[in-house]
């Protein structure tokens, strides 16, 4: 698997030309909460997933979650963890 964007990259392509300021009042949350997201520094929960698709109404929420899933789990396997858990069946 390639290195997937965080969804807040495509949130940039969205929004652009209109204000964070302005996106973030029409999503009832703060710009810096909003910002955080586009930075790619705060992940897109079920709730962010519900308000976006509702702003952005070709978009679905499972779309912006599936694309948070998929940058999470990218990001975890990039750091090689060993969990050294034991398989529960043999």
């Amino acid at each position: 698997m390639h290195n997937p964007p965080h969804p807040g990259e495509l949130l940039k392509e969205y929004i652009d030309g209109v204000s964070v300021t302005k996106v973030a009042q029409k999503l009832g949350v703060s710009r810096v909460t909003l910002s955080r997201i586009l930075n790619g520094k705060a992940s897109i929960t079920p709730e962010m997933a519900v308000r976006l698709s509702e702003l952005l109404n070709t978009t679905t929420p499972k779309l912006w979650l599936g694309m948070q899933a998929d940058y999470d789990l990218w990001q975890i396997e990039q750091q090689h963890a060993v969990f050294n858990i034991q398989p529960l069946f043999n």
